[in-house]
């Protein structure tokens, strides 16, 4: 007994043992699944992440694929050259050689020098040398060296050898070269690179090798710090005074040394950097067994003559479509401004770099010219006799005008009476401000009142003024009316509303403002219709935005701009002269957008437009003697205060379209001398404009033909006797007189 006592303690202390190991066997083994468990779930949570990120770029490296096109190495012969086309009038889609755009006006950097020559002029051992020393695998690989771009992907993040030659084949470069398509720093040089590897494997899937490198050694940047020189031929010109056929093995590496940065690898400013690169072409070529040693040394140690000038006379002579071509006309100037900017715009860059790409070629811009009708407009413009009945000793009245179509594209536009003699002149049609006179009523009073249900075309209103402050505070009676005589000339009788815009009442309008408030049709002008010339002080007078009293004034271009609504449903497109621009490649950079904003509504636009109709149709218009024959015209005049400006803008069913006359002094324009702008604006444009498609406006579903009663300006009654025919919208049928 004694001894099972004693054992007792001893077992207990063995079951306290154990059940320490044991715990501590569950504490390891709790910490090893904890630990397992997080370390299974790092795994995984770096394999979803890494799939989804495989996945990402996947999809973003095929989304370049699918919007990648093949740079063609056909345009590389002229790539020098950006050209501006215009859709051919006479186009017949079914004749094979009929063309579908012309060449308008064509682009080519003057100072560069460049001169093209075929594969067969080019000495093998000069193809060698820029092979060896750039892209030894030429001939083996398929146009993309993957070492050497995984290499240059990795410098972009990490520049461990910032001097470092990128990872580009003579593929890639030539395509680089091709499209201007040079971005190297960041996301933009990693997009830049995805687009290339795409493009460089159907290069290489379309052209043969030889096509390839022919295109690669005439479009390869060769140039000095003062000189622009590309290709080989025109830098053996340059440098040696021979044509590339005649350069020897060591003239030819010495032109291979400069590839990486011409301006400073040159042999005319870089003889001991050049010499020291030679060798090294040198030396891949021997190494490649292109040439022997003996032939290695020699190269090597000849002393070659530099010549350094552009005096070698049998090179050849640069003959393209820019010789002989004159100097641009106003539309080209324009287009060319505009081309700039959206260029600088889709790469991000200066209107200046912009500028130097497009001069250096490479790109397709479409304009939106009608093309007969801009010299016919150039020719108008410059007759004397369309402006004059008269035979005048000193004729110095200055005119603009221009034409688009009802989506905004601009068909022709000229700045000036005169023949346009140098590259992008001033021009007024454009640039000029000047007053626009009655020509704001439409859309800065008739417009908006309507559009807010404000007037009919019927409603009455009395030709008399409104009472405003002058400067000193005091209540005047504002405005008068138009007069040759002066004086107040208000007539104080009922006239409907479409009478008060035919005859061009002042008095409707201020009474329509005042209503609107000044600050209103400011605000439409601005942000409906796009006048860039306002200034704040507009929003707070009556002056400007009822007669056209502007604190500036407005550029013709936009004024025509803005009449577009009357003639296409109320829609406000934006001016352009370019419907889209391609890159060497063919890519298009730029297209012109469908958009646009919703100015006012279909009914109000076309009852707007059988309005200004009559101020052409009907015998007290203003402009009565712009009439047309056959086509259809609406319009308003626009007379500045003391007759200092003249304007007229109309509207045809395909065009619309505006002329501007006045002196650069803003002196008073003798109009016993010159014709109105009604009958400047038809000896300008009537003729083209008699022969367009259209003849007639489409009246819009809203809108209702109807009889007014004359005593009370609303929609006649069935019993009403005395009435006349007018255009209302569907929603104001309800409003009836009694009579």
């Amino acid at each position: 007994m004694e001894d099972r006592r004693r054992d007792v303690p001893n077992r207990r202390r063995g079951r306290r043992k154990k059940t320490k190991a044991r715990s501590a066997m569950s504490i390891v083994s709790r910490v090893l699944k904890t630990l397992g468990t997080v370390v299974l779930s790092v795994f995984l949570i770096v394999i979803i992440t890494s799939c989804i990120f495989a996945t990402v770029l996947t999809i973003y490296v095929l989304n370049f694929a699918d919007t990648t096109s093949t740079v063609s190495l056909d345009q590389a012969a002229d790539s020098n050259i950006s050209r501006f086309l215009y859709e051919n009038p006479d186009y017949d889609e079914k004749d094979p050689a009929s063309q579908q755009y012309k060449l308008y006006y064509a682009l080519r950097n003057q100072s560069r020098h460049i001169l093209w020559t075929d594969i067969e002029n080019i000495p093998q051992h000069v193809q060698d040398a820029f092979v060896y020393s750039e892209d030894e695998r030429f001939y083996q690989h398929d146009g993309i060296d993957f070492k050497r771009t995984i290499g240059a992907f990795v410098n972009i993040f990490i520049p461990l050898y910032p001097g470092r030659q990128g990872g580009s084949t003579i593929t890639q470069q030539t395509i680089k070269n091709v499209t201007g398509d040079k971005e190297a720093a960041g996301i933009q040089g990693i997009e830049r690179k995805v687009r290339e590897i795409f493009r460089t494997i159907n290069v290489e899937k379309t052209n043969r090798k030889e096509d390839i490198l022919q295109c690669y050694l005439n479009i390869i940047p060769l140039g000095t710090s003062k000189h622009d020189i590309a290709g080989v031929q025109a830098a053996a010109n340059f440098y040696y005074g021979k044509d590339i056929k005649d350069v020897d093995l060591a003239e030819a590496a010495s032109l291979a040394a400069m590839t990486t940065a011409p301006a400073a690898y040159n042999p005319l400013e870089g003889g001991k950097e050049n010499y020291i690169r030679r060798k090294v072409c040198l030396d891949k070529m021997l190494e490649n067994g292109a040439i022997s040693e003996d032939e290695h040394d020699q190269a090597l140690n000849e002393k070659i003559k530099i010549v350094g000038n552009f005096d070698f006379s049998s090179a050849t002579v640069y003959d393209d479509e820019t010789k002989d071509q004159g100097v641009t006309d106003y539309f080209m100037d324009e287009a060319l401004t505009e081309a700039e900017n959206r260029i600088s715009k889709y790469y991000g860059i200066t209107i200046e770099e912009a500028s130097q790409r497009l001069f250096n070629g490479g790109f397709n811009i479409y304009t939106t010219v009608d093309y007969n009708l801009q010299k016919k407009l150039e020719k108008g413009m410059q007759n004397p006799a369309n402006f004059t009945a008269y035979s005048l000793a000193e004729d110095n009245l200055m005119s603009a005008s221009i034409a688009m179509d009802y989506t905004g594209n601009v068909k022709a536009v000229v700045g000036s009476r005169n023949a346009k003699k140098e590259m992008r002149v001033f021009n007024t049609a454009t640039q000029g401000v000047r007053s626009p006179g009655s020509t704001i009523k439409p859309i800065a009073s008739y417009a908006p009142a309507l559009e807010q249900n404000l007037i009919t075309w019927s409603t009455i209103f009395k030709d008399s003024p409104i009472v405003v402050k002058d400067d000193k505070g005091k209540d005047i009676q504002w405005p008068d009316n138009y007069s040759e005589t002066g004086g107040h000339n208000w007539s104080n009788q009922n006239m409907y509303t479409w009478q008060m815009l035919a005859q061009s009442k002042n008095t409707a309008p201020a009474q329509l403002i005042q209503k609107l408030t000044p600050e209103y049709s400011y605000n439409f002008l601005k942000e409906k219709l796009d006048i860039t010339t306002l200034e704040e002080t507009d929003a707070h007078i009556y002056s400007g935005v009822t007669v056209g009293g502007l604190t500036n004034g407005t550029h013709l271009e936009e004024l025509v701009g803005a009449y577009m609504i009357f003639g296409n449903g109320g829609r406000k497109y934006e001016v352009s002269y370019i419907s889209s621009i391609e890159d060497a490649s063919g890519k298009v950079i730029y297209e012109k957008p469908d958009g646009y904003k919703q100015a006012i509504s279909e009914s109000t636009a076309y009852i707007m437009n059988r309005m200004m109709q009559n101020v052409v149709n009907d015998s007290t218009g203003t402009g009565r003697n712009a009439k047309l024959i056959t086509t259809d015209l609406v319009a308003k005049t626009g007379t500045s205060t003391e007759w200092k400006d003249l304007t007229f803008v109309g509207c045809t069913p395909d065009y619309v379209s505006g002329v501007w006359i006045g002196y650069d002094n803003h002196k008073q324009i003798p109009t016993q001398s010159y014709y109105n702008s009604d009958q400047l604006w038809k000896n300008l444009f009537g003729e083209y404009f008699e022969s367009e498609p259209d003849k007639t406006f489409t009246m819009p579903d809203s809108v209702v033909k109807t009889k007014y009663c004359r005593t009370t300006g609303l929609v006649a009654s069935k019993t009403c006797g005395n009435t006349a025919e007018g255009y209302f919208k569907k929603s104001e049928l309800s409003k009836v007189c009694n009579h």
